[in-house]
């Protein structure tokens, strides 16, 4: 069945190979601008990316003929090849075979677009492990509720 009309927003997690920080700074600006047309060649919108040295949060809304299975694949291959062939990162650039994805609802697509947007302040106080770690605790603890 097609679907006129979604209202559902997605907040993606990719990690590098073995969570290895080789995301330059220097190359941050052009690898989200590129993932930017990515998600938006599929017909799908972004709210807010940011591309750690080790991990990239971005918060979309999917296209609904893709899964964020799908999604999350098309990014990680093509952002994976365009990172090699530019040189962008330290050495040889592999994501994670593995994402993560939590829903996000509409009352909280801005509070999620900042904390996305304010990554450099964030990783001031917490790593990105102890970041995963209250996200999955956190959806976790949301799931055991229901």
């Amino acid at each position: 069945m097609k679907i006129e009309y979604d209202n559902l927003y997605t907040h993606i997690v990719l990690c590098t190979y073995k969570r290895l920080r080789i995301i330059p700074e220097k190359n941050r600006n052009r690898i989200e601008k590129y993932i930017t047309g990515i998600v938006t060649n599929n017909s799908s919108k972004l709210y807010a990316i940011y591309a750690n040295p080790e991990h990239l949060h971005l918060l979309v809304s999917i296209n609904p003929g893709l899964s964020v299975e799908d999604m999350a694949t098309i990014i990680a291959d093509s952002s994976e090849a365009f990172i090699n062939e530019n040189k962008l990162a330290i050495g040889k650039f592999r994501w994670q075979q593995s994402a993560s994805a939590f829903s996000v609802s509409k009352g909280d697509v801005d509070r999620v677009c900042k904390y996305i947007l304010n990554q450099p302040q964030h990783h001031k106080r917490y790593s990105f492990q102890e970041e995963y770690e209250a996200f999955l605790k956190f959806y976790q603890d949301t799931l055991k509720k229901k």
